[in-house]
């Protein structure tokens, strides 16, 4: 579904990615992981269009580089960004609906009913204002408003970050429901073990290159993943 060739990207005159190459299958649950700097979230902004990038963006076997991010969207690409960036001062289903914004009144109910089956814990709070919610309901609502535009390919930045155990154990969990619906997803995560554990297939970066790469459970047994990212 995605394959990325040679992608260099940057900010300024700072390099931060070095010609990475990677591949997300369709329904696939691929993890990125990586330390603080490592390129992980540039990497994200590059497939969503955010971010200016050089070498080949390629989604469903098309070129999609040139490609806006609105217009990405459309194609199914969506980004859950680190930290929620939710819209604070607005309500719950407000926030919700601006995730279908490029979609119809009846597929827009659909998929309230869908997001509100997922995580109940919004329904009740489905009038008040978002930055009321606790760190774990802000999460589940960023969720829920990327799954408003449909995705066919997620890509998650950090989802739990923050979160009590028991919280980052409910989002794995629906990390999970999603991926058995046949949503592709790139998955950036700071709990390695948690990832990998879910994960098909994983990716290491390091310092803007690629330097492991291999199954979720190859890459749980790798001893300098092990070493590095799991404290082990």
């Amino acid at each position: 579904m995605l394959k990325i060739r040679g992608l260099r990207a940057g900010y300024g005159r700072i390099p931060v990615l070095h010609g990475i190459d990677l591949d997300v299958r369709a329904g696939e649950l691929v993890a990125l992981l990586g330390a603080n700097g490592a390129g992980k979230t540039t990497l994200l902004r590059a497939i969503s269009g955010v971010q200016p990038a050089s070498g080949s963006i390629a989604f469903d076997g098309a070129e999609i580089r040139s490609l806006t991010p609105q217009a990405r969207v459309g194609l199914g690409i969506v980004q859950v960004p680190e930290g929620r960036q939710i819209f604070a001062p607005l309500s719950v289903e407000d926030n919700l609906r601006l995730g279908a914004y490029r979609r119809g009144g009846e597929e827009t109910q659909s998929s309230l009913e869908r997001v509100y089956a997922l995580f109940p814990a919004l329904v009740e709070r489905r009038r008040d204002a978002a930055g009321g919610l606790s760190g774990g309901q802000q999460q589940m609502l960023a969720l829920g408003r990327a799954l408003m535009a449909k995705p066919r390919l997620l890509l998650l930045d950090e989802p739990s970050m923050g979160l009590a155990p028991r919280l980052v154990a409910e989002i794995f969990g629906c990390i999970e429901r999603l991926r058995a619906a046949d949503t592709a997803l790139l998955l950036v995560e700071q709990n390695a073990t948690a990832a990998l554990a879910i994960a098909g297939r994983g990716y290491v970066l390091e310092a803007g290159r690629v330097t492991l790469s291999g199954t979720g459970s190859e890459l749980l047994a790798d001893s300098a993943v092990r070493s590095a990212y799991l404290g082990i």
